[in-house]
């Protein structure tokens, strides 16, 4: 007898003390999984909101906006923040939306789909930020160059800017690549599980 026919019949051995659920528990189980993982990403969203908050009221003194102002960045600044928050607060309701969907949930199809759609969500989420954030920073690389502070010692009509585009893409990569690792760790942990429920219930379709 080979190895390989030697490990079979060492697992069918285990396997007879595994615990084993019919479709009908196991349902149940993944129902409440699946509306507690989407319940963390709804309070998650809902912390780092509240975070937000306080800190733009800690640091939005009247130094910021006089730099703003310098920057001729001040009313930029203002609706975007402003853009930023209501957009935020339309994926925050969509999270709670699907939480409510995925805990009345009566069968396994419409489970799935709900994961599905909790799932996409999470990622526009993670997208839209990683836009607005690029956005944002490239714009005041750019503004601090067009109307640089005097401490800068920068002459605007001798800038290369090319040199200035490309520096300010490479920063802005780089803080991008920060903010997906922080939302990767947040929220990629939780997609997981979900995919993992997702396949479970798909088996019981079967």
């Amino acid at each position: 007898m080979d190895e390989l026919e030697l490990l079979k019949k060492d697992w069918k051995k285990q396997e007879v003390n595994l615990p084993h659920y019919k479709a009908t528990e196991l349902y149940p189980m993944l129902l409440k999984k699946s509306s507690s993982i989407v319940k963390w990403i709804f309070i998650i969203s809902v912390i780092e909101l509240g975070l937000g908050v306080v800190l733009n009221v800690f640091t939005m003194d009247e130094k910021f906006w006089r730099d703003l102002e310098n920057l001729h960045l001040k009313t930029a600044i203002i609706i975007l923040y402003g853009v930023s928050y209501l957009i935020t607060f339309v994926f925050i309701y969509y999270f709670y939306k699907n939480f409510k969907s995925i805990s009345a949930t009566d069968s396994a199809s419409q489970l799935m789909r709900n994961i599905l759609k909790t799932r996409k969500v999470v990622k526009y989420y993670i997208l839209y930020i990683l836009i607005s954030a690029g956005i944002t920073s490239l714009l005041v690389f750019i503004f601090v160059f067009m109307y640089p502070p005097a401490e800068l010692h920068v002459n605007p009509d001798k800038i290369n800017w090319y040199k200035v585009v490309a520096l300010g893409v490479i920063i802005t990569s780089i803080i991008l690549l920060v903010i997906w690792g922080i939302y990767s760790l947040l929220y990629g942990i939780l997609l997981k599980k979900l995919k993992q429920n997702y396949r479970e219930l798909k088996k019981l379709e079967l």
